[in-house]
């Protein structure tokens, strides 16, 4: 591997010299999903190599990288998580799980495949190329969405990366894309496709508190949904105004009650099967009627919108159409909407994001763990879950 000293420059902190050091390691830990082709799945930390920079590209120390929803699905794809045996050494685990015959059609595509997986993270820029781009985030610390950040260093473009504003740590910045990106993503669709407030599922999540915040700041109307008791007390105790238990007796009339004080007719739900999007089609329609100058056999003409960008709810969507026939229901993700709304509109989000960090777009985790200690049996009993609360951070440099 090629460690000169081209690819590195000296800095100063507090008027002492430090040099970002080319002596990382020639290999280091990266943890890869692989599905085998009788049906198991095998997670492990494999040893890959540590690249050198190129001219527009840094090498990050990676620190802090979440474990997110959409980590979940590559991670663990359809395995049967109560299933999951530990081997390997405390270092080294190998997780294995078997995936049920039925789902292996579904992961056939990526058969034999080791994939490595995190969608986002933040670490120390310890080596840099020669492109000024790159030199200015020597020693900075950023936060970068890439993939592969499930591991000790990972090398990228300097586009890449978001300097994280002074004072703040690695772990603060973790979190800045997938689900800021994603509240700000969720209310620019709404804006664009000319709705005026929204209705999210699976609300008390870190991604619904941190949409709720923003809705707040922005004085946007929003209805949130949730499935406890206790969850719907969490969101009002950060400001939520209309917030529907879906475990409630009455949670139609709840959900109609604040759509009509709203005037949403936009959804983003996280739960994708079952009756909720439908139900959620058929209370916007009677939240409409109740001003309607007069009878329509076709319903409103106010179209009605559900976008799923989830999956908690594994079973098929089910809509019964007893609202009309101004409605659509699609599928909605992160990715694929920045790249619709093109660069210089998806930076402002970013920038957006870089200044309300610790505010708006903070996120919260309920414990960190290592590289080894995420595939520890317990810790997968814990974040497998993907219950509210349940939000891990891991530190691949720990």
């Amino acid at each position: 591997m090629n460690t000169t000293p081209s690819a590195v420059r000296v800095v100063y902190f507090n008027n002492q010299e430090a040099r970002m050091s080319p002596s990382f390691p020639p290999t280091a830990l990266q943890l890869h999903s692989l599905v085998q082709a009788d049906g198991t799945l095998r997670i492990s930390l494999e040893p890959v190599p540590v690249p050198s920079p190129g001219p527009d590209e840094v090498l990050i120390q990676v620190q802090a990288t979440p474990i997110n929803p959409s980590d979940m699905g590559l991670l663990f794809g359809p395995a049967d998580l109560s299933t999951v045996q530990v081997a390997g050494s405390a270092d080294r685990p190998v997780v294995t799980a078997r995936i049920p015959e039925g789902a292996m059609s579904g992961v056939a595509a990526r058969l034999g495949q080791s994939m490595p997986v995190g969608n986002e993270g933040a670490g120390l820029v310890v080596a840099a190329g020669s492109s000024p781009a790159a030199q200015a985030l020597l020693g900075r610390t950023v936060a970068v969405i890439g993939g592969a950040m499930y591991a000790q260093y990972r090398t990228l473009s300097a586009v890449q990366c978001l300097p994280l504003p002074a004072g703040t740590t690695a772990a603060e910045g973790a979190s800045s894309f997938v689900n800021p990106l994603t509240a700000l993503g969720m209310v620019e669709t709404m804006r664009r496709e000319g709705h005026t407030a929204l209705v999210h599922t699976a609300a008390a999540s870190n991604l619904g508190q941190m949409l709720n915040k923003l809705c707040l700041k922005d004085g946007i109307g929003l209805v949130n949904i949730v499935r406890k008791p206790e969850q719907a007390e969490l969101l009002r105790e950060i400001g939520a105004k209309h917030v529907c238990d879906s475990s409630a007796a009455g949670f139609k009339t709840d959900l109609t009650e604040a759509l009509a004080a709203t005037g949403a007719t936009i959804a983003f739900d996280a739960t994708g099967g079952g009756t909720l999007a439908g139900q959620i089609l058929q209370c916007m329609e009677a939240a409409i009627n109740r001003s309607a100058k007069e009878y329509s056999r076709y319903g409103s003409a106010v179209h009605k919108q559900v976008y799923l960008y989830g999956g908690l709810d594994p079973r098929p969507t089910e809509i019964q159409r007893t609202f009309g026939m101004a409605w659509g229901v699609g599928g909605w993700l992160l990715f694929p909407f920045l790249q619709t709304i093109g660069p210089a509109a998806a930076q402002a989000l970013r920038e957006r994001v870089a200044a309300e960090l610790k505010t708006t777009f903070a996120s919260h985790y309920s414990r960190t763990v290592s590289l080894a200690e995420a595939l520890s049996a317990e810790a997968i009993a814990f974040y497998g879950t993907r219950n509210t609360g349940a939000k891990v951070l891991i530190d691949p440099s720990a």
